[in-house]
């Protein structure tokens, strides 16, 4: 693809190239992006609390069923007081039931609480993007921007939801069951806790080596994906060239880079996770001889022994627990760096004030370019370019492909932004004018017409949201398209699938003009609009067209020249200049590029000129 003569690929490097956009003197995010996550957090104070209630209250009634069955084996079976059994008995049920009622009070809290926060994070990243710059766009891949709002998203939200509130719970688990076996058995406490500087040191180390591994699969997810979303985009031009073997082994190749990554990541969990394990398991060995001693010596009961046993499984547990969310952990900070490294990339110029912008009275369609130049990175598309519309005014652009046209009007809805001069709009800065004000007024119709997957009236309603049937019906006569439209099984609820599949060029092009009929924009840009129709169905979308440009200012940039032979003025540009300019009859007499092109068309036009006819 090319924009005024510049290679999409000139426009910079892919978005691996970190460096460039977090800018010069900044570090990679390390626990700031864990920072941000929990920043949301703040937004629901009630939830969060009622959440860490449940937490705390169910948690301390763990300790309740240990202290039973010393009772149980000390005063019920060995005291001889049988008559504590039931009641025992049944108290340890009731300290059963209340635990679960609240765990599960807390999970739907938990939840409630964690499915506002994503949706504040999925919200502020669309939101994001949308306000991002075109050129941005320019240099990434569609499945890596997927991938980003969909599975990373998704991966910070295991964080919320395992990361917060099973790792608090188990935190505030090992305080309390630690206290209680100080309680009973101080000396045995201390044996009980042997192994916790064994498990803080494997998952230091595991943390600390972690995030390249993590990071490294998160990339090769997002460029699986960025494959598949091109193929099954381009899946037409893939059977057209029968090209399915060789994408397939492309597929198969990012695949593969899919499944190292995992596995490298899996093999590293499966040497820390049993390695954990058997120093808890360790632990409990320990305690149960040292208990053991200290029953056989007359310092414990028998019953404290199968409390204190008890609660060191209680104690073991929650730390095994917060080395699987170790492994969460990790995976949602390496897609959270992805996340946010989008929600920092700073927003398009000039875009953050169309939200609190006051409403603008509408533009009248002067225009003016004041010594204009542009350039895609180091590449000139645009140089000192100057000329004025009046309203109302049919301005042509013509000049060979690359030559800078359809950058120049990109410049107008300030897609782009010029790098030296200024263009207003009625005498006023384009700059000073809020980008939604701006391309409110301004109507586009290029020559692949983009639909979206919905039924015609959807897309039609892009044009005016409250337009009523009969505006629409008005509008689709204008553009020639009432008549295919009435001809459709479901007329305007007719599904036109993605990027309007379901509809022939020419009925896309008709719907497109139909829209920005709806839309009533006082400027107008045709982007080489007949370019891809045939001949009748030209005639009909020129038909349309002459309608849609009544009372406009328009900008028509055509490859066919007949299209614009009527223009009010006619631009040529050459090498991101204007070479020449006036009507078509002023440009013909000249001589000039706009003749040469012009005789050009005009005898590619007559099939009595073209090598393979007969003489």
């Amino acid at each position: 693809m090319r924009y005024g003569g510049a290679p999409a690929a000139a426009l910079g490097d892919d978005h691996e190239d970190k460096a460039t956009k977090r800018g010069p003197g900044k570090e990679p995010p390390k626990i700031q992006t864990v920072l941000r996550v929990f920043a949301y957090l703040r937004r629901y104070p009630l939830l969060a609390a009622a959440t860490f209630a449940c937490a705390v209250t169910g948690t301390l009634l763990v300790v309740v069923f240990p202290a039973i069955t010393q009772l149980v084996i000390d005063r019920a079976i060995k005291g001889g007081e049988s008559h504590l059994l039931l009641p025992l008995v049944l108290t340890g049920v009731a300290s059963f039931l209340v635990h679960d009622l609240l765990n599960a009070a807390r999970i739907v809290l938990n939840n409630s609480f964690e499915q506002k926060v994503i949706f504040d994070l999925r919200s502020d990243i669309y939101a994001h993007i949308q306000r991002l710059p075109l050129a941005w766009f320019d240099n990434r891949a569609t499945g890596d921007l997927m991938t980003r709002i969909v599975d990373d998203v998704n991966s910070v939200e295991r964080v919320l939801i395992d990361g917060i509130e099973q790792g608090s719970v188990a935190v505030l688990q090992i305080g309390i069951v630690a206290a209680m076996l100080f309680h009973y058995n101080a000396g045995l406490a201390v044996l009980a806790l042997f192994p916790i500087p064994l498990l803080a040191c494997g998952a230091l180390l595991y943390t600390t080596t972690a995030r390249g591994r993590y990071r490294m699969q998160r990339r090769a997810v997002s460029r699986m994906n960025a494959l598949l979303h091109d193929n099954i985009s381009g899946i037409r031009q893939i059977k057209a060239f029968t090209r399915e073997e060789s994408e397939h082994a492309r597929f198969n190749e990012v695949s593969a880079e899919v499944r190292r990554s995992t596995l490298r990541v899996m093999f590293a969990w499966a040497l820390y996770s049993p390695s954990m394990a058997f120093f808890a398991s360790l632990g409990l060995a320990v305690v149960l001889y040292g208990g053991g001693r200290a029953v056989l010596e007359g310092q414990m009961k028998i019953g404290e022994l199968v409390a204190f046993l008890t609660l060191v499984r209680f104690l073991y547990e929650p730390v095994g627990r917060l080395h699987q969310l170790n492994q969460i952990l990790q995976a949602g900070r390496a897609a959270g760096e992805r996340v946010f490294e989008l929600l920092d990339e700073p927003p398009e110029p000039g875009f953050e004030d169309c939200a609190s912008a006051p409403i603008e009275a509408r533009l009248g369609g002067e225009i003016e370019f004041r010594n204009v130049s542009f350039s895609y990175g180091t590449i000139p598309a645009l140089s000192d370019v100057s000329f004025h519309v009046p309203p109302g005014c049919i301005v042509a652009l013509a000049g060979p492909t690359g030559a800078g046209k359809s950058t120049l009007v990109n410049l107008i809805t300030r897609f782009y932004e010029l790098d030296k001069g200024e263009i207003l709009f009625d005498g006023r800065p384009i700059k000073t004018i809020p980008k939604q004000a701006l391309r409110r007024d301004i109507g586009i119709v290029t020559q692949e017409s983009f639909l979206f997957n919905g039924t015609l009236r959807e897309n039609l309603l892009l044009g005016d949201p409250t337009a009523a049937e009969e505006r629409l019906w008005e509008a689709l006569e204008a553009a020639n398209a009432a008549k295919f439209v009435r001809g459709l099984p479901s007329g305007l609820e007719t599904n036109v699938g993605e990027r309007g599949v379901k509809l022939s060029v020419g009925e896309k092009q008709r719907i497109s003009i139909a829209r920005v009929l709806l839309k009533n924009p006082p400027v107008l840009i045709l982007d080489e609009a007949t370019a891809s129709v045939d001949n009748a169905t030209e005639r009909a979308i020129q038909s349309a067209l002459d309608r849609l440009m009544k009372g406009r200012t328009c900008f028509i940039i055509a490859h066919r020249l007949s299209t614009i032979r009527n223009a009010d003025i006619i631009h040529v540009i050459e090498r991101g200049r204007i070479v020449e300019s006036g009507n078509h009859d002023i440009l013909l007499a000249k001589g000039g590029i706009y003749a040469r092109l012009w005789n050009s068309s005009t005898l590619a036009a007559d099939p009595t000129h073209l090598p393979w006819s007969e003489p």
